[in-house]
Protein backbone atom coordinates (compact mmCIF):
# COMPACT_ATOMS: atom_id res chain seq x y z
CA UNK A 1 0.00 0.00 0.00
CA UNK A 2 1.22 3.35 -0.60
CA UNK A 3 3.07 5.03 1.97
CA UNK A 4 1.88 7.62 4.43
CA UNK A 5 5.04 9.07 4.84
CA UNK A 6 4.91 9.93 0.97
CA UNK A 7 1.73 12.15 1.21
CA UNK A 8 1.79 15.78 1.94
CA UNK A 9 0.97 15.93 5.60
CA UNK A 10 -0.98 18.81 7.33
CA UNK A 11 1.03 20.30 10.05
CA UNK A 12 0.54 23.17 12.65
CA UNK A 13 3.93 24.57 11.43
CA UNK A 14 2.65 24.76 8.00
CA UNK A 15 -1.07 25.72 7.98
CA UNK A 16 -3.68 24.60 6.42
CA UNK A 17 -4.29 26.83 3.42
CA UNK A 18 -0.56 25.75 2.56
CA UNK A 19 -1.60 22.19 2.83
CA UNK A 20 -5.05 22.81 0.62
CA UNK A 21 -3.04 24.49 -2.13
CA UNK A 22 -0.34 21.89 -1.99
CA UNK A 23 -3.12 18.96 -2.44
CA UNK A 24 -5.08 20.97 -5.34
CA UNK A 25 -1.88 20.23 -7.24
CA UNK A 26 -2.86 16.49 -7.69
CA UNK A 27 -5.24 16.22 -10.44
CA UNK A 28 -8.77 14.85 -10.47
CA UNK A 29 -9.23 11.23 -12.36
CA UNK A 30 -11.89 10.60 -15.08
CA UNK A 31 -13.39 7.12 -14.47
CA UNK A 32 -11.40 5.29 -17.28
CA UNK A 33 -8.74 6.29 -15.37
CA UNK A 34 -9.50 5.91 -12.04
CA UNK A 35 -10.78 2.18 -13.39
CA UNK A 36 -7.16 1.20 -14.82
CA UNK A 37 -5.39 2.44 -11.82
CA UNK A 38 -7.34 0.63 -9.47
CA UNK A 39 -7.07 -2.83 -11.84
CA UNK A 40 -3.51 -1.84 -11.46
CA UNK A 41 -3.24 -2.03 -7.70
CA UNK A 42 -5.85 -4.88 -7.01
CA UNK A 43 -4.54 -7.06 -10.05
CA UNK A 44 -0.52 -6.93 -9.26
CA UNK A 45 -0.39 -4.36 -6.37
CA UNK A 46 1.61 -1.32 -8.04
CA UNK A 47 2.51 1.13 -5.76
CA UNK A 48 2.24 3.62 -8.18
CA UNK A 49 -1.23 3.21 -8.79
CA UNK A 50 -2.50 3.34 -5.49
CA UNK A 51 -0.63 6.43 -4.78
CA UNK A 52 -2.00 8.10 -7.48
CA UNK A 53 -5.82 6.80 -6.30
CA UNK A 54 -4.81 8.39 -2.79
CA UNK A 55 -3.32 11.50 -4.02
CA UNK A 56 -6.39 12.10 -6.39
CA UNK A 57 -8.87 12.08 -3.24
CA UNK A 58 -6.33 13.98 -0.32
CA UNK A 59 -9.14 16.61 -1.38
CA UNK A 60 -12.17 14.91 -0.73
CA UNK A 61 -10.68 13.97 2.55
CA UNK A 62 -10.11 17.27 3.64
CA UNK A 63 -13.52 18.67 2.38
CA UNK A 64 -14.49 15.91 5.03
CA UNK A 65 -12.32 16.46 7.54
CA UNK A 66 -13.67 20.23 7.14
CA UNK A 67 -16.97 18.71 8.71
CA UNK A 68 -15.57 17.77 12.04
CA UNK A 69 -13.86 21.10 13.48
CA UNK A 70 -16.00 21.80 16.42
CA UNK A 71 -14.72 18.78 18.35
CA UNK A 72 -11.90 21.27 19.50
CA UNK A 73 -9.44 18.87 18.25
CA UNK A 74 -6.23 20.06 15.87
CA UNK A 75 -7.96 20.45 12.53
CA UNK A 76 -4.02 18.75 11.34
CA UNK A 77 -4.87 15.42 13.17
CA UNK A 78 -8.17 15.17 11.82
CA UNK A 79 -7.16 15.45 8.63
CA UNK A 80 -4.57 13.23 8.78
CA UNK A 81 -6.80 10.72 10.25
CA UNK A 82 -9.50 11.12 7.20
CA UNK A 83 -6.31 10.52 4.71
CA UNK A 84 -5.49 6.98 6.87
CA UNK A 85 -9.49 6.23 6.06
CA UNK A 86 -8.90 7.26 2.49
CA UNK A 87 -6.36 4.67 2.73
CA UNK A 88 -8.00 2.13 3.95
CA UNK A 89 -10.37 2.56 1.13
CA UNK A 90 -8.52 2.30 -1.78
CA UNK A 91 -6.33 -0.41 -0.31
CA UNK A 92 -10.16 -2.31 0.10
CA UNK A 93 -11.70 -0.90 -2.97
CA UNK A 94 -13.20 -3.03 -6.04
CA UNK A 95 -13.72 -1.39 -9.08
CA UNK A 96 -16.04 -3.85 -10.86
CA UNK A 97 -19.08 -3.32 -8.30
CA UNK A 98 -19.44 -0.24 -10.63
CA UNK A 99 -19.61 2.85 -8.35
CA UNK A 100 -16.51 4.88 -8.16
CA UNK A 101 -13.54 5.65 -5.27
CA UNK A 102 -15.05 8.81 -4.17
CA UNK A 103 -18.65 7.24 -2.92
CA UNK A 104 -16.73 4.41 -1.20
CA UNK A 105 -14.31 5.87 0.22
CA UNK A 106 -16.71 8.62 2.03
CA UNK A 107 -17.87 6.00 4.81
CA UNK A 108 -14.16 5.06 5.11
CA UNK A 109 -13.15 8.95 6.15
CA UNK A 110 -15.50 9.45 8.00
CA UNK A 111 -15.31 6.19 10.34
CA UNK A 112 -11.66 7.11 10.69
CA UNK A 113 -12.46 10.84 11.71
CA UNK A 114 -15.04 9.49 14.31
CA UNK A 115 -12.94 6.66 15.95
CA UNK A 116 -10.14 9.42 16.40
CA UNK A 117 -13.12 11.32 18.23
CA UNK A 118 -14.54 8.86 20.31
CA UNK A 119 -10.65 8.01 21.14
CA UNK A 120 -9.87 11.83 21.95
CA UNK A 121 -12.80 12.96 24.16
CA UNK A 122 -12.91 11.74 27.34
CA UNK A 123 -16.57 12.46 27.47
CA UNK A 124 -17.25 9.32 25.03
CA UNK A 125 -15.46 6.05 27.33
CA UNK A 126 -14.07 3.22 25.78
CA UNK A 127 -16.50 0.86 24.96
CA UNK A 128 -19.03 2.81 24.06
CA UNK A 129 -21.69 1.02 22.26
CA UNK A 130 -23.06 1.95 18.81
CA UNK A 131 -25.87 3.47 19.51
CA UNK A 132 -24.34 5.56 22.55
CA UNK A 133 -22.11 6.65 19.17
CA UNK A 134 -24.74 7.59 17.45
CA UNK A 135 -26.49 9.40 20.57
CA UNK A 136 -22.91 11.67 20.79
CA UNK A 137 -23.31 12.11 17.01
CA UNK A 138 -26.66 12.88 16.66
CA UNK A 139 -28.13 14.73 19.98
CA UNK A 140 -28.02 18.27 18.65
CA UNK A 141 -29.42 16.70 15.27
CA UNK A 142 -32.55 15.07 17.60
CA UNK A 143 -32.38 18.03 20.10
CA UNK A 144 -33.24 20.48 17.13
CA UNK A 145 -36.18 18.18 15.56
CA UNK A 146 -38.22 18.57 18.66
CA UNK A 147 -37.18 22.27 19.46
CA UNK A 148 -35.30 22.13 22.63
CA UNK A 149 -31.79 23.95 22.22
CA UNK A 150 -32.48 25.37 25.20
CA UNK A 151 -29.36 25.07 27.76
CA UNK A 152 -29.40 22.60 30.91
CA UNK A 153 -31.21 19.62 31.25
CA UNK A 154 -33.63 18.51 28.95
CA UNK A 155 -37.86 18.18 29.96
CA UNK A 156 -38.94 14.44 30.22
CA UNK A 157 -40.92 14.51 27.19
CA UNK A 158 -38.41 15.42 25.55
CA UNK A 159 -35.74 13.31 26.80
CA UNK A 160 -38.06 10.25 26.15
CA UNK A 161 -38.86 11.02 22.54
CA UNK A 162 -34.73 11.20 21.90
CA UNK A 163 -34.24 8.05 23.68
CA UNK A 164 -36.75 6.43 21.17
CA UNK A 165 -35.25 8.03 18.14
CA UNK A 166 -32.20 6.96 19.15
CA UNK A 167 -32.71 3.69 20.95
CA UNK A 168 -30.98 4.49 23.87
CA UNK A 169 -31.79 4.82 27.50
CA UNK A 170 -33.19 7.86 29.05
CA UNK A 171 -30.22 8.14 31.39
CA UNK A 172 -28.03 7.93 28.80
CA UNK A 173 -29.44 10.88 26.74
CA UNK A 174 -29.69 13.09 30.36
CA UNK A 175 -26.02 12.19 30.86
CA UNK A 176 -25.13 12.42 27.31
CA UNK A 177 -26.69 16.25 27.03
CA UNK A 178 -25.17 17.26 30.41
CA UNK A 179 -21.67 16.28 29.15
CA UNK A 180 -21.82 18.14 25.66
CA UNK A 181 -23.22 21.21 27.86
CA UNK A 182 -20.18 21.23 30.18
CA UNK A 183 -17.35 18.66 32.09
CA UNK A 184 -14.64 18.28 30.00
CA UNK A 185 -15.32 21.31 27.24
CA UNK A 186 -18.52 23.14 27.04
CA UNK A 187 -19.93 22.39 23.31
CA UNK A 188 -22.27 25.43 24.12
CA UNK A 189 -18.93 27.62 24.50
CA UNK A 190 -18.84 30.83 21.60
CA UNK A 191 -16.53 30.08 18.58
CA UNK A 192 -15.01 32.90 18.07
CA UNK A 193 -13.41 36.14 19.99
CA UNK A 194 -13.89 38.85 21.62
CA UNK A 195 -17.48 38.72 22.24
CA UNK A 196 -17.29 38.45 18.10
CA UNK A 197 -18.91 34.56 18.39
CA UNK A 198 -20.09 33.09 15.40
CA UNK A 199 -22.05 30.19 17.07
CA UNK A 200 -21.49 27.35 19.27
CA UNK A 201 -19.17 24.82 19.22
CA UNK A 202 -21.98 22.32 19.10
CA UNK A 203 -23.27 23.86 15.67
CA UNK A 204 -20.35 22.92 13.96
CA UNK A 205 -20.50 19.26 15.07
CA UNK A 206 -22.71 17.77 12.56
CA UNK A 207 -21.44 16.92 9.29
CA UNK A 208 -23.97 18.43 6.94
CA UNK A 209 -22.89 15.35 3.85
CA UNK A 210 -22.97 12.57 6.39
CA UNK A 211 -25.90 10.78 8.35
CA UNK A 212 -24.21 9.39 11.56
CA UNK A 213 -27.00 7.38 12.36
CA UNK A 214 -27.10 5.57 8.94
CA UNK A 215 -23.70 4.86 9.23
CA UNK A 216 -23.66 3.43 12.46
CA UNK A 217 -26.58 1.57 12.03
CA UNK A 218 -25.22 0.28 8.74
CA UNK A 219 -22.27 -0.91 10.68
CA UNK A 220 -25.22 -2.89 13.00
CA UNK A 221 -26.80 -4.64 10.45
CA UNK A 222 -23.29 -5.69 8.63
CA UNK A 223 -22.35 -6.98 12.69
CA UNK A 224 -25.53 -8.91 12.58
CA UNK A 225 -25.50 -10.40 9.34
CA UNK A 226 -22.15 -11.87 10.23
CA UNK A 227 -23.31 -13.25 13.53
CA UNK A 228 -26.48 -14.58 11.04
CA UNK A 229 -24.18 -16.72 8.55
CA UNK A 230 -21.76 -17.95 11.66
CA UNK A 231 -25.27 -19.29 13.22
CA UNK A 232 -26.19 -20.60 9.76
CA UNK A 233 -23.22 -22.65 8.82
CA UNK A 234 -24.11 -25.28 11.52
CA UNK A 235 -26.47 -26.56 8.34
CA UNK A 236 -23.33 -27.43 6.41
CA UNK A 237 -20.69 -30.70 6.92
CA UNK A 238 -17.29 -30.35 6.98
CA UNK A 239 -16.82 -30.36 3.40
CA UNK A 240 -19.48 -28.87 2.55
CA UNK A 241 -18.50 -25.64 4.97
CA UNK A 242 -15.13 -25.66 3.66
CA UNK A 243 -16.05 -25.66 -0.05
CA UNK A 244 -17.92 -22.88 0.12
CA UNK A 245 -15.77 -20.82 2.50
CA UNK A 246 -13.13 -21.55 -0.13
CA UNK A 247 -15.11 -20.40 -3.37
CA UNK A 248 -16.75 -17.97 -1.70
CA UNK A 249 -16.26 -16.13 1.24
CA UNK A 250 -12.32 -15.82 0.48
CA UNK A 251 -11.04 -12.26 -1.06
CA UNK A 252 -9.24 -14.69 -3.48
CA UNK A 253 -11.44 -17.47 -3.96
CA UNK A 254 -9.82 -21.06 -5.00
CA UNK A 255 -10.37 -22.60 -8.18
CA UNK A 256 -12.50 -25.68 -8.91
CA UNK A 257 -9.37 -26.89 -10.16
CA UNK A 258 -7.26 -26.77 -7.03
CA UNK A 259 -10.30 -27.88 -5.05
CA UNK A 260 -10.82 -30.87 -7.17
CA UNK A 261 -7.31 -31.96 -6.70
CA UNK A 262 -7.96 -31.45 -2.96
CA UNK A 263 -10.63 -33.34 -2.52
CA UNK A 264 -9.70 -36.01 -5.47
CA UNK A 265 -13.03 -35.17 -6.95
CA UNK A 266 -14.45 -34.12 -10.23
CA UNK A 267 -14.26 -30.26 -11.03
CA UNK A 268 -18.09 -30.80 -11.60
CA UNK A 269 -18.66 -32.27 -8.24
CA UNK A 270 -17.04 -29.31 -6.74
CA UNK A 271 -19.39 -27.28 -8.42
CA UNK A 272 -22.28 -29.37 -7.36
CA UNK A 273 -20.95 -29.35 -3.46
CA UNK A 274 -20.56 -25.28 -3.75
CA UNK A 275 -24.03 -24.63 -5.05
CA UNK A 276 -25.99 -27.10 -2.45
CA UNK A 277 -24.28 -26.07 0.51
CA UNK A 278 -25.08 -22.05 -0.63
CA UNK A 279 -28.88 -22.91 -0.95
CA UNK A 280 -28.70 -24.98 2.20
CA UNK A 281 -27.08 -21.95 3.85
CA UNK A 282 -29.18 -19.11 2.26
CA UNK A 283 -32.55 -21.52 3.23
CA UNK A 284 -31.07 -21.51 7.11
CA UNK A 285 -30.28 -17.60 6.64
CA UNK A 286 -33.67 -17.04 5.67
CA UNK A 287 -35.12 -18.78 8.81
CA UNK A 288 -32.86 -17.34 11.59
CA UNK A 289 -33.29 -13.99 10.08
CA UNK A 290 -37.45 -14.58 10.31
CA UNK A 291 -37.22 -15.95 13.66
CA UNK A 292 -35.09 -12.73 14.95
CA UNK A 293 -37.48 -10.62 13.42
CA UNK A 294 -34.31 -9.39 10.53
CA UNK A 295 -37.37 -10.55 7.29
CA UNK A 296 -40.88 -9.63 6.83
CA UNK A 297 -43.31 -12.42 6.16
CA UNK A 298 -43.83 -15.83 6.59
Amino acid sequence: MTSYANLPAPSPEQGLNRYLQEIRKFPLLEPEEEYMLAKSWVDHQEAGAAHRLVTSHLRLAAKIAMGYRGYGLPQAEVISEANVGLMQAVKRFDPEKGFRLATYAMWWIRASIQEYILRSWSLVKLGTTSAQKKLFFNLRKAKSKIGALEEGDLRPENVAKIAHDLNVSEEEVVNMNRRLSGGDASLNATVGSDGEGTGQWQDWLEDEDADQAVAYEEADELSARRALLDSAMSVLNERERAILMQRRLRDDPATLEELSAQYEVSRERIRQIEVRAFEKLQAKMRGLAREKGMLGGA
